[in-house]
Formats: structure tokens, sequence, C-alpha cells
């Protein structure tokens, strides 16, 4: 029996070191390919130790086109992400703790709009969206990428939802003896409550700003002010010829920002997911 289990015990692990190198090598790859010559990148190798390690591609694609630098695209991604997902944050948690914990008429009705909201794609009110905008003279600029942001997304909103549900009402009846407000009850006693939900709403906000193609596409017509995912598009030449490790270490160094807020918060992203999936 000892070691049938010593068995078990060696295939699982060896079935999931396997399945973990399938699933992180595009990530190994393409570390490697912002390393290697254009010519052996082309050459389809599928080898993550290149021939000859070219330093200088990220040197050559951090100078950028047109006197602006790949810092520029940079710092306009960054912008746009930081601002998005702080009114993600803000006003989602606002109508949660309005509709999980204040009674008022009509709560059930936007709840249900709410939900209704997030059973439509993307792709069916760009248009719609696109024309409000571009008739309230928001178009071009970042105001379209940043506004919507502000008024809650039905996603986290209902993620925020079902994570207030564990918190005890008693702490808000509490809080009203001692005078506070439902604004001070949402600061002062849900907020650090909340955290875990908060930090991995953030996380998904800041990835899928960061990572936004189509809304910089529409909406923002300056070279100037492009983020970097249409930076990195227009990094691909389709006259001269793409050179690939420039765009896979622009690729690298656009997703950095990601890796490092995704693992300084974690442990609370766990937490958050989890904890927001069982209670209710």
């Amino acid at each position: 029996m000892h070691s049938k289990k010593v068995l078990n015990k060696t295939l699982y692990h060896l079935f999931v070191v396997l399945f973990g190198f399938v699933m992180v090598y595009p990530v190994l790859w393409m570390v490697s390919g912002s390393f290697k010559g254009n010519a052996e990148i082309l050459r389809g190798t599928l080898a993550l130790i290149p021939n000859e390690l070219k330093l200088d591609n990220y040197a050559t694609g951090w100078k950028g086109f047109g006197g602006m630098t790949f810092g520029t695209f940079f710092k306009n991604s960054i912008f746009i992400t930081v601002v998005a997902t702080f009114g993600t944050v803000l006003s989602s948690s606002l109508v949660a703790y309005a509709l999980s914990r204040i009674r008022f008429r009509g709560s059930k009705f936007w709840f249900t709009c709410m939900l209704i909201t997030m059973m439509l794609p993307g792709q069916v009110i760009m248009i719609p969206q696109y024309l409000i905008y571009y008739r309230l003279g928001l178009v071009p600029g970042y105001a379209p990428l940043i506004l919507p942001y502000f008024c809650g997304q039905a996603f986290f909103i209902y993620q925020m939802m079902q994570f207030m549900q564990g918190i005890p009402r008693d702490l808000d009846e509490a809080a009203a003896i001692d005078g506070c407000s439902s604004f001070q009850t949402l600061y002062k006693v849900i907020v650090p409550m909340l955290m875990p939900a908060l930090v991995s709403c953030a996380l998904f906000q800041f990835m899928w700003s960061c990572n936004d193609f189509m809304g910089p596409l529409l909406y923002v017509s300056t070279p100037g002010k492009y983020p970097m995912s249409l930076f990195v598009k227009l990094s691909m030449d389709g006259d001269t010829g793409f050179a690939w490790n420039r765009i896979l270490a622009l690729s690298l160094i656009s997703i950095l920002p990601q890796l490092i807020v995704f693992f300084c918060a974690q442990d609370q992203f766990v937490e958050g997911i989890s904890a927001g999936a069982v209670k209710g």
C-alpha cells in the first residue's frame, strides 16, 4: 500500500510539473525570443536558449519612433490603467454596498438591470457607446477609456455583493448606534473587511486596462497619447517585415507592471476570489 501511494504521488507531481511547463512555455519562449536574433526566430526553433545573445533588442525597441520613446507610451498606459482601476474600485464598492445593505425602492429592478448588462457582449454596445461619446465631444481622448469605470462595473459589483453577504449585518447596526452614517459605515467597517475583494477587483481591472487594444484604437487618435498596446502594434511594419525580437522585448516590458502588481497582492487576490465564490 505504501509503495502504491508513493507511485501515485510521483505520477501526480510529474503530471503537474509537465502540465505547468506546457502552460508556462509560451511565456518562457517570449522571454527567450526577446534575446534572440530575428533570423533565429523566423526559423521557427522551439529552443529556449538563444544561439547568440542579443542584448540590444530592448534598447532598440525602447527608442520608439518619431522622437517618442517607449517610455512615453508606457506612461500613457500607466495613467489610463491607474485612473480606470481607481474608478472601478471606488464606484463598484459604493454600488455594491447600496444594493446589498441599503433597502430602497427599486433596488431589485436596478440589480436586475445590472445583471442584464453582464450578459451583453462588448461588441454589441461598441457602436452605441462610440456615438454617445462622440456626441458628447469626448472623442478623441482618454475620457471614454476612464469615465465608464467611475460608473461601476457589473462583474465587480456582483462579486463584492457576494462577498458582503458574509459580513454580519450586526456590524452595520452597531456602527449606526455609534452614530456612523451609511458612508462612514462603509468606509470604517465594511471596506477593511472587504479588502480581499477590492484587491481582486483592482487586479482584474488593472490587467484588463493594460491589455486593452480596441478601446484606445477607437478613441485615441494622437500617436503621442497611444498606450503600450497600440505602440506594440505600430512596431509591426508589414512593408519591411516584423522585427519579432524587438516586438517580444517590448511585449515583455509591457507585462511587467501586471506581473509586479499581481505578485505583490496575490495572497489577497486568491482570498478575494475564493471567498467571493463561497459566501452568500
